[in-house]
């Protein structure tokens, strides 16, 4: 899937129902340089019922607490010709369109415009249906676990096996479903506990705020980040207040671009840039004072100094006590 870490900005609901600020997402991810820019493709009487409840977040970030689930969703629903318009803008803007469906009419139709992977999200990590019918199509897969145990990861990854699709097109991100997460429920070492187990390729989603924690991912060895971002903070929506805006998201990458290259080959050994200090930074075994030829070496008349152009300090066992060849002033190396 990718020789990198694949980062993800998450504009999901953000764009509140107008294709207008959706492109302007996508303008802003573009900018970023991010691989992929991601809505949320669902149908809402197929995704929520008349009885199910908004999470206490949602009722805050939209400052409305009589509004059903189903009707904060209807507000939020992109058309399927709206995919096909945003699809040619991210291509004019040469950037990746991916969305995430949360029902299985949805999955067919993202199949249908040929996207390239599919990102199951952490509330569908018990559904079984939904599973079988995302292995189904053969394409990589991008699984987040929040609200999971191991044993629901487990069985999440075993139904999408037993369709036949390879651990090499698995990718499970680590995730706490709490718009923001609290720092201290963030549990990234999680993270490496899903590796070791499965055997997989990992990543993390993050609903933190401020961009510490991916950075921090990616140093610990996710290849997959995500992260909601917005073009503004205090517009009225449930997933704003816990986003990036524009600037946060290209500091993000920029970041984590860094980072990769600093991650390196795991091999210790002196880099190309720093061989050419070594001779300034290291010492050598040099003449405390006048030495004449044939006097003993010794700690009375040798010490250590820069530059480490001359006999190694590692070797002063071997030098001490044996008999100078010729004289030597201060400073001079042996």
């Amino acid at each position: 899937m990718r020789d990198k870490v694949l980062i993800i900005a998450e504009a999901g609901v953000n764009h509140n129902g107008d294709i207008n600020l959706a492109k302007k997402l996508i303008d802003a991810a573009a900018a970023a340089r991010v691989d992929y820019v991601k809505f949320q493709t669902f149908n809402s009487k197929k995704l929520v019922s008349k009885i199910a409840q908004k999470a206490k977040y949602q009722i805050d970030n939209t400052n409305n607490d009589s509004d059903s689930q189903l009707a904060m969703l209807q507000k939020l629903e992109l058309s399927k010709e709206a995919h096909l318009e945003l699809i040619h803008y991210c291509k004019s803007k040469n950037i990746k369109f991916l969305s995430t469906g949360f029902d299985l009419d949805s999955l067919d139709f993202l199949n249908g415009l040929n996207i390239p992977l599919f990102k199951v999200p952490s509330g569908e990590i018990t559904n079984l249906p939904y599973l079988r019918k995302v292995a189904s199509f053969g394409k990589p897969v991008i699984i987040s676990t929040g609200m999971a145990d191991m044993r629901e990861i487990e069985d999440a990854l075993n139904v999408i096996l037993e369709q036949g699709l390879k651990k090499e097109d698995l990718t499970i991100l680590h995730c706490n479903t709490e718009y923001p997460t609290p720092m201290k429920d963030v549990n990234l070492r999680a993270m490496n506990t899903i590796k070791l187990q499965f055997d997989v390729r990992i990543g993390y989603s993050d609903h933190t705020l401020g961009i510490e924690v991916p950075i921090a991912a990616v140093a610990l060895g996710a290849t997959v980040i995500e992260k909601h971002f917005t073009l503004d903070k205090g517009m009225e929506g449930p997933d704003h207040k816990a986003s990036l805006d524009s600037q946060e998201l290209k500091a993000m990458v920029s970041a984590i671009r860094n980072i990769e290259k600093a991650m390196g080959n795991g091999i210790k050994a002196p880099s190309p840039s720093e061989i050419k200090n070594k001779p300034i930074a290291r010492k050598s075994i040099v003449a405390s004072k006048a030495i004449k030829q044939g006097e003993f070496f010794s700690e009375n008349n040798l010490t250590i100094k820069r530059p480490g152009t001359g006999v190694s300090p590692m070797k002063w066992d071997e030098v001490i006590g044996t008999t100078a060849t010729k004289s030597y002033s201060e400073d001079d190396l042996i």
